[in-house]
């Protein structure tokens, strides 16, 4: 039995959880509503505010899907109800973000601005000129976007400049050292 997949999920109060016949699991809460497809394997239910994901067969696709769904499951719930955010830093000279509308615009060391429109369901927010926080509902798409931003410019390991995570250690290399020539 998965570890993970036998744990159940506790539903706080205000959200709604409605599995379908298609195994879909649509999750509604005060934040907003998601949903995901659950594989066939895989068997959800509510009882008494607790979510429980069983699964019928020791099959190897059961298995793999069991502690996956539940996982899935839990973030939709944390979603709807708290949320998620990443937090990126800027690290060098002259890199800076600011926002203008729902348009995120990073000097980055190019020849022009970079301007990133927030997708559906995710907010920007740049709390000082270096500072870059997402919010969303969906762990999947803040982690996605984050990412995208961060591919920009990436931290490099000489001098630690770049889009990094907060929190995130980059490990240095020693540069060149100036040795004799023979």
């Amino acid at each position: 039995m998965s570890r993970i997949g036998r744990l159940p999920v506790a539903l706080p109060a205000g959200v709604e959880v409605k599995v379908s016949d298609s195994n879909v699991v649509t999750v509604k809460g005060p934040k907003g509503e998601l949903q995901e497809q659950i594989s066939k394997l895989i068997k959800v239910e509510i009882n008494e505010g607790v979510l429980t994901v069983t699964r019928d067969s020791d099959v190897k696709e059961a298995r793999s899907a069991h502690g996956l769904s539940r996982t899935l499951i839990n973030n939709m719930v944390t979603g709807v109800t708290t949320g998620f955010e990443k937090k990126l830093q800027m690290v060098g000279v002259g890199y800076k973000a600011e926002k203008k509308g729902n348009t995120l615009v990073m000097n980055l060391g190019y020849s022009h601005p970079i301007e990133m429109v927030d997708p559906d369901g995710i907010q920007t927010e740049v709390t000082t000129p270096t500072e870059i926080i997402i919010r969303g509902i969906s762990k999947a798409l803040v982690g996605n976007y984050a990412a995208n931003v961060r591919k920009w410019r990436q931290p490099e390991p000489y001098k630690g400049k770049g889009i990094k995570y907060a929190g995130e250690i980059i490990r240095r290399k020693e540069g060149k050292t100036g040795g004799k020539k023979k």
